[in-house]
């Protein structure tokens, strides 16, 4: 896949929850040959220096080997959460969509 840029939405789908304040988001990969790539490529530090602005708190992540995927919990992440936020996704469902559309490649 020379000079073709993949994203991880070409290899993987995701689910997003939330509670509070902090969302919550599992990637995983369709074909578990490719989730040593998103363990190498799909890092906490990489989320959050894409989002800075939406996510104010730590990334972190919690690897789901026998299942081949990412759990990543994003803190102060839903602008207070559902109660409190006036943003039009305060569950956080368009948390999967975001990570789904990184990057697995340089540009």
């Amino acid at each position: 896949m020379s000079g073709i840029r993949r994203l991880v939405r070409d290899i993987a789908h995701a689910r997003a929850g939330d509670k509070g304040n902090t969302s919550n988001v599992c990637v995983w990969a369709h074909d578990p040959a490719d989730y040593a790539l998103l363990k190498e490529k799909l890092t906490p530090e990489l989320i959050k220096k894409a989002y800075p602005n939406l996510i104010r708190g730590p990334v972190e992540r919690y690897e789901i080997e026998h299942l081949h995927g990412l759990n990543f919990v994003m803190r102060d992440a839903l602008e207070g959460g559902v109660n409190t936020s006036l943003n039009l996704d305060s569950h956080g469902k368009s948390w999967s969509y975001l990570i789904l559309a990184l990057p697995l490649d340089e540009p």
